[in-house]
């Protein structure tokens, strides 16, 4: 009896051996790998900018030969100096932007517009004695103001990193520029005034970076030179003794013009476009 349990017992041993040979080793598989976004730039998009403004002007007031029998020589070129003006004034600006860009590889080219509140006021004001006939003196008042501008731009940049774009921008540049002048003295109670209304075209150019937050929304950081030219005026509205006697002969020149450094930072999201799976 002993001697068919031990065989038994050796028998159901090999079996379980065979067995096991029969499985081969045993083979494990990895957990799939993750997969990473990368933001694709490429599509329309729509934001919001805000940010300062820093305005320079010179405006200036000039009176011409003839002088009607009122001014002396000497006084229209006293005129001249003083009517050299210069007006630097900042401000706030903030507006919309859309725009779409297409992206190449690591490039990224597009087209942006925005249009923004642009209010910078500000006034300046010289007197200066009559060369000829001290103690008398003239005063030059001017002013310059804008309230809107709006840009169409070109940008091209390249990818440091797949969420990040570093570009440079430039494009035309339109804004309203106004600007108000008044010349009195003590002499005879002068006075002349005139003014400047006029939708500028010019032109702007910058540099800026922006940085993908995924799904479609983005940051930006950017800034801007903005030059609107030369505008100009003439009148011959002078008068004197309080308006009593006018000197319709005598022509007042005056121009103005505004450059502007604009800093300003923005949120945008991208309408569409694919998301390319990184692996």
């Amino acid at each position: 009896m002993k001697k068919l349990v031990v065989a038994l017992l050796l028998v159901a041993a090999g079996t379980a051996g065979a067995s096991a040979a029969d499985l081969g080793p045993r083979t494990y598989s990895k957990a799939p790998v993750a997969v990473a976004p990368i933001y694709n730039w490429t599509g329309f998009y729509v934001g919001l900018n805000a940010g300062g403004a820093w305005n320079d002007s010179n405006p200036t007031t000039r009176t011409l030969f003839p002088v009607a029998s009122y001014f002396a020589d000497s006084s229209v070129t006293a005129i001249g100096i003083a009517g050299d003006q210069k007006v630097n004034r900042s401000g706030f600006t903030g507006g919309v932007t859309g725009g779409y860009n297409w992206q190449i590889n690591n490039a990224v080219v597009g087209l942006e517009a925005d249009f923004n509140y642009f209010g910078v006021r500000g006034s300046t004001a010289n007197t200066t004695v009559y060369p000829c006939c001290a103690p008398t003196s003239f005063t030059i008042n001017s002013s310059v103001s804008t309230d809107w501008l709006a840009t169409v731009r070109g940008r091209v940049g390249f990818l440091a990193t797949p969420a990040f774009l570093i570009y440079g921008t430039g494009g035309l540049a339109v804004a309203n520029v106004k600007a108000n002048y008044l010349f009195t003295d003590t002499f005879a109670a002068a006075n002349e005034s005139a003014s400047i209304s006029s939708t500028r075209y010019g032109w702007t150019a910058g540099v800026g970076g922006e940085y993908a937050l995924m799904n479609g929304w983005s940051i930006k950081a950017e800034y801007l030179y903005v030059d609107l030219g030369r505008a100009s005026t003439t009148s011959n509205n002078l008068s004197v003794f309080a308006g009593a006697t006018p000197l319709p002969l005598q022509t007042f020149t005056h121009t103005v013009n505004l450059t502007s450094n604009i800093g300003r930072v923005g949120i945008n999201y991208k309408f569409g476009g694919p998301v390319v799976a990184k692996y």
